[in-house]
């Protein structure tokens, strides 16, 4: 199963459209985003893609109540699961989160295939060892919106993940005008 990875939206509606028709291009079958979705007005066109979208929040919420209420009507297409999620998708176990520090402690516990977390507008791919003596995939797919992070130029980046050979791609969209 393929997956699209996005977070950082903050408002910003096109960049995520893009990025998840490229993604179900490529044969995604779900979207996961790591927060600062901020908006229902974000996901609306995104929703008209008819693919399953599982959203946290992150340190910048927005209206918490409009997404609970959108989700009620999508369908089963958004699930907005508040702070954390937890999430099986192609036999994979996923915890998702928006803060990178929560993202490793949970990685680091070997319950988990997979650990999506955002926050830092850095996209990036590792393993993370954990107690179970293995390794857990740790990524964050920077800010598909493109917002700059800290001494890092801005691009609009998402990942493309396969869950069945657990291959994770850093895919950047073109830069807004």
């Amino acid at each position: 199963m393929r997956i699209c990875i996005v977070s950082d939206s903050h408002d910003r509606s096109d960049p995520l459209v893009a990025a998840i028709l490229e993604a179900q291009s490529a044969g995604a079958q779900a979207v996961i985003h790591c927060g600062d979705l901020i908006g229902v007005n974000t996901l609306r066109a995104s929703l008209k893609l008819d693919i399953p979208i599982h959203a946290v929040h992150g340190n910048n919420v927005g209206d918490v109540a409009a997404l609970y209420r959108m989700m009620a009507k999508a369908n089963g297409l958004f699930t907005y699961h508040g702070e954390e999620a937890v999430l099986e998708l192609g036999g994979r176990r996923i915890f998702v989160t928006h803060m990178p520090h929560h993202g490793q402690a949970f990685a680091c516990t070997g319950d988990y295939d997979l650990v999506c977390h955002g926050h830092s507008h850095t996209a990036h791919v590792d393993k993370q060892k954990h107690v179970k003596d293995g390794e857990c995939w740790l990524v964050n797919p920077g800010s598909v919106a493109g917002i700059d992070a800290p001494g890092v130029k801005a691009i609009p980046t998402w990942i493309l993940g396969d869950l069945s050979t657990m291959n994770f791609e850093i895919r950047t969209l073109p830069e807004a005008k």
